[in-house]
C-alpha cells in the first residue's frame, strides 16, 4: 500500500530513483535506495537515504533526513556537523542529519524539494 502522494511517486519513477515506502509503527518513511554521494566527500560512495513523512505531509515539511550506512568525511575522518546521532527506524540504526526546513510551501513542494535539500546538505557537509 502506497502512502506517498501520486505526484511524488510519479517524480521518483520519472527520475529513475529507486525507493521503498516503509512504515515503522505509526511512522512513515521513504527510503531512497543506493543514492550516490558527492565524489570524494565521504568514506562511502553511496547510501540509502531515509526521509520520514509527518502525518500531514505534504502540507507539512519533512524535518531532517537519515543515512545508512553512517558516513564520515573523507577529509578528517569525522562525522559531519550535526550528523552524529543515531535514529532507529524499522529495526535499523540510521545516521541522523539534523537539517531543518523552514521554507516549505504547502501545495507546491513535495519529495523533489526534500531530495534537493538532501543533495545540498550532502554537498555542503563540513
Amino acid at each position: 500500500m502506497s502512502f506517498l502522494p501520486a505526484a511524488d511517486r510519479a517524480y521518483l519513477v520519472e527520475k529513475g530513483i529507486a525507493y521503498e515506502e516503509k512504515q515503522d509503527g505509526v511512522v512513515k518513511g521513504v527510503i531512497l535506495k543506493g543514492r550516490r554521494l558527492p565524489d570524494s566527500r565521504f568514506d562511502s560512495a553511496a547510501a540509502d537515504i531515509l526521509i520520514q513523512l509527518p502525518t500531514s505531509y505534504p502540507d507539512v515539511a519533512p524535518d531532517m533526513f537519515y543515512l545508512l550506512p553512517w558516513v564520515k568525511l573523507q577529509n578528517g575522518g569525522r562525522y559531519p556537523n550535526a550528523a552524529n546521532v543515531a535514529h532507529n527506524f524499522a529495526g535499523q540504526s540510521w545516521q541522523r542529519w539534523s537539517r531543518h526546513n523552514n521554507e516549505w510551501r504547502p501545495g507546491i513542494d513535495g519529495i523533489w524539494t526534500m531530495i534537493k535539500r538532501v543533495e545540498d546538505a550532502l554537498e555542503k557537509a563540513a
